[in-house]
């Protein structure tokens, strides 16, 4: 479904490639699309690290940047919903777009795009990755007599799954996806953060930097800054996210993205401080840099909850792969004139997803 106003003026080819590509083609989604779109694209396995972000940050300087970085990673956020609809009559439902709209139809693209592709193919990578390690660690916990097995083949399976998922059409068609994953998510956090409540505070756990000289714990505690900005991560596909959403006059598309987004910041919340704050407050300087590791016990416990990863990271490796193949795609039909099809959506995604799986 297009919105009357966004399709005005325009000739039958544009209407066409309008409904054909993936960020604008549906703009039926729920205020709860939002929530979780947006839950999948920040809460990632990164969560797994804050608590030993913490050990590099002491409990002041830690629970003041995790705090901040929640305040003003919303406060950044409602201000991309507002920009959304800035312009009367239209709407911005690519970053890019409101790159040009404010740098310039030229240099808007040279500055947005290729920022924007670093991190949705860097993530990407990332998370087939982290999908192929959670998944062998999965293995090698359900069955630690079974022959040891290279994590390249876990990422093969994880590759294959996006092979299959990548060609779901548009935003709308991964929701039940990306709820899965939101689920997963909490789901994943909330066992970090009680199963080291149930393992208790460590006997002569320290709350001391662990490096013996200044140069190290400042290098550490910068390091630490860059695992919580991984951690708030996301905002690079809110307007795409919004861009699924149907807007009139009367009842802006904002209204329900922001009430979508209060939501996923509360879950954020019950997912990020919990974890970061329980895992240091137990393990202290000695916690690992993935809390699963450092519970080590109960296993079936540990085995559910790198499942419960792997889920997540399907989800979100969609999320943030769906605005590339909108690039992809735009640039084809609009640039180069192919003609939007099946055929050209399935070698274009295909194309994507192998080289992605060779550089994992």
């Amino acid at each position: 479904m297009i919105d009357c106003e966004c399709i005005e003026g325009k000739s039958e080819r544009e209407k066409q490639i309008d409904e054909w590509l993936p960020i604008n083609s549906d703009r039926s989604a729920k205020w709860w699309y939002s929530t979780f779109h947006n839950v999948t694209a920040m809460v990632g396995a990164g969560v797994l690290g804050l608590p030993y972000a913490m050990s590099d940050l002491g409990w002041g300087p830690g629970v003041t940047i995790l705090i901040l970085s929640w305040i003003i990673t919303l406060y950044t956020l409602w201000q991309m919903v507002e920009m959304h609809e800035m312009v009367p009559g239209k709407r911005f439902d690519r970053y890019h777009e409101l790159g040009q709209h404010a740098f310039g139809e030229k240099l808007g693209l040279y500055i947005v795009v290729p920022q924007q592709l670093v991190v949705e193919v860097g993530v990407n990578i990332v998370y087939m990755v982290t999908g192929g390690k959670s998944l062998q660690k999965f293995h090698n916990t359900v069955c630690p007599g079974c022959k040891n097995i290279r994590v390249t083949f876990f990422i093969m399976i994880f590759a294959s799954v996006q092979f299959v998922l990548s060609h779901l059409p548009n935003f709308n068609s991964i929701s039940g996806v990306s709820l899965a994953a939101a689920a997963m998510s909490l789901s994943y956090s909330t066992i970090a953060w009680a199963a080291s409540v149930h393992k208790g505070v460590q006997e002569n756990v320290q709350y001391v930097y662990r490096e013996k000289t200044t140069a190290g714990n400042i290098l550490n505690f910068f390091n630490a800054l860059g695992t919580v900005a991984f951690a708030y991560a996301g905002h690079n596909v809110v307007l795409e996210i919004q861009a699924t959403i149907p807007s009139t006059p009367e009842k802006p598309s904002k209204v329900p993205m922001w009430r979508g987004v209060v939501v996923a910041y509360i879950v954020v919340a019950f997912c990020y401080f919990p974890v970061a704050l329980i895992g240091y407050w137990m393990f202290g300087n000695e916690v690992n840099g993935d809390i699963l590791i450092s519970l080590e016990k109960p296993a079936w416990l540990i085995a559910m909850a790198n499942l419960f990863v792997v889920i997540h990271v399907i989800g979100s490796y969609q999320v943030f792969a769906m605005p590339v193949f909108d690039m992809l795609e735009s640039f084809l039909v609009k640039k180069l004139n192919f003609n939007p099809s099946r055929m050209l959506r399935f070698i274009v995604r295909n194309v994507y997803v192998a080289p992605l799986h060779h550089v994992a």
